[in-house]
C-alpha cells in the first residue's frame, strides 16, 4: 500500500522572465514526490507571463497580484491560498534534482522541532560550486552580516562533499526553503517591508525566538541562477541588503543588545562606506547612504517591527546568539583571510 505523503505547496514569486520560469516549471514537473501543488504568485508581470502560464501550464495555480509585492509579499500571498501542510518557497530561477522534495519532508517528519529547512543550493552554471544564495545552510554574525556553509561573501567553495550532513543553521535560504505552514502563520509570515533580500533570515530569527529550529538538508539539491532578479552590484541590491540587515538588528534584538551591537555595526557601516569611496564603487556608496537614511527617518517602522517580534518571542537573546558567530565575519574574512565556513567556525571555537 502506497504511503500517503503530506501535501507540499510550492510557492514561486514571479515578476517577468518567461524563459526563466519555464525551465523552473519543467524541472518541477519531473519531481518524484507524489503530493504537491505549484502556486505562481505573479507580481504584475508586464511580459505576458500570466497568459503564458495559463496556456502552457494550466495545472499551475496562478495568483495574479495587482502590483509587484516583491519576494516577501508575493510569497505571503501565495501562502494565503496554499493547501499544503508544508510550504516550499522557491525562486523562479532554479532547477531541482528529481528527488529533491522527499528528503526535506523526511527531515521535517523525523524532527518536529524543525520549523524551516533548506536543501543544498549549488550554482546553476558551475554545478560543483556552492551558490551565493544559501550554500549548504545560512549563518550570521552578531552584527547581522550573513554568510553560509560554502560561501563567505564572494568566496564560493567547490562542493566536494564537505557539507554533506544535515545540520542546524541560523537561516534557510529563500531560494528554496520549506516551512511548516502553521508555524509560518504563527510567526507572522515574511515581513513585507523587506520587499526582497534577508526576509528569510528575519523569519528564521523569529522562528528561533519562538523556540523552533532551522536546518539544512544536503540530500536535497537545487541549482540556482544567482542575481537574475537583481544584478549583484546594483545600487538597489546594495541598498536592500544594508537596509534590511540594519532593520533586523534594530528590530529583533532586545533594546540593550540593539544599542550595543548597533553602535559597533554603524562603525562597520562607515568603514564599508570609506572602502567603497576608495574603490569608487558609487552603487555601494549610495546604497549604504540610502540604507542609513532610511533607518534614520523610519523609527516608527522599526518600533512596530520590534513590537511584532516581541509578541512571538519566547527565547531570550542570549540563547539565540549562541547560534551566531561571536565575532565579525567581515573582519575575519577581509582582515583575517578566512575563506571557508570551516575557517570561520574554527575562529569562533
Amino acid at each position: 500500500m502506497t504511503e500517503i505523503q503530506p501535501m507540499v505547496s510550492i510557492i514561486i514569486p514571479h515578476w517577468n522572465g518567461i524563459d526563466v520560469l519555464s525551465e523552473c516549471l519543467d524541472s518541477l514537473k519531473k519531481s518524484s514526490y507524489n503530493s504537491f501543488e505549484i502556486i505562481v504568485s505573479d507580481n504584475a508581470s508586464s511580459d505576458g507571463s500570466q497568459a503564458w502560464i495559463k496556456e502552457n501550464h494550466p495545472d499551475v495555480i496562478l495568483l495574479e497580484n495587482d502590483k509587484n509585492y516583491g519576494y516577501a509579499g508575493g510569497c505571503n500571498l501565495g501562502a494565503d491560498i496554499a493547501k499544503g501542510e508544508f510550504l516550499l518557497f522557491l525562486n523562479n530561477d532554479t532547477v531541482q534534482d528529481f528527488d529533491w522534495i522527499q528528503p526535506l519532508v523526511e527531515r521535517m517528519k523525523k524532527n518536529p522541532s524543525i520549523a524551516a529547512l533548506q536543501p543544498k543550493i549549488l550554482n546553476y552554471y558551475k554545478r560543483n560550486i556552492f551558490d551565493y544564495a544559501g550554500g549548504a545552510g545560512g549563518h550570521i554574525d552578531l552584527f547581522c552580516f550573513p554568510f553560509a556553509r560554502g560561501r563567505i561573501f564572494l568566496e564560493q567553495e567547490e562542493d566536494s562533499g564537505q557539507y554533506d550532513f544535515a545540520k542546524k543553521c541560523f537561516w534557510a535560504s529563500g531560494t528554496a526553503m520549506m516551512v511548516r505552514k502553521k508555524i509560518f502563520f504563527a510567526a507572522g509570515k515574511f515581513e513585507e517591508i523587506f520587499f526582497a533580500h534577508m526576509e528569510e533570515i528575519d523569519l528564521c530569527w523569529r522562528l528561533q525566538a519562538m523556540g523552533h529550529e532551522v536546518w539544512a538538508e544536503p540530500a536535497s539539491v537545487v541549482y540556482h541562477k544567482n542575481a537574475v532578479s537583481l544584478p549583484m552590484h546594483s545600487h538597489r541590491k546594495y541598498y536592500l541588503n544594508h537596509r534590511n540587515s540594519l532593520l533586523m538588528l534594530f528590530g529583533n534584538y532586545s533594546i540593550p543588545v540593539a544599542f550595543y551591537v548597533g553602535f559597533i555595526r554603524l562603525m562597520l557601516e562607515f568603514v564599508a562606506l570609506g572602502y567603497s569611496i576608495i574603490k569608487m564603487d558609487w552603487n555601494h556608496v549610495t546604497g549604504i547612504l540610502r540604507a542609513l537614511g532610511w533607518i534614520l527617518i523610519h523609527p516608527i517602522t522599526v518600533i512596530k517591527k520590534r513590537s511584532r517580534f516581541t509578541q512571538v518571542r519566547k527565547v531570550k537573546d542570549k540563547i539565540i546568539m549562541n547560534g551566531m558567530l561571536k565575532t565579525s565575519v567581515v573582519l575575519a574574512h577581509y582582515l583575517g583571510g578566512k575563506k571557508t565556513y570551516f575557517d570561520i567556525e574554527s575562529k569562533d571555537s
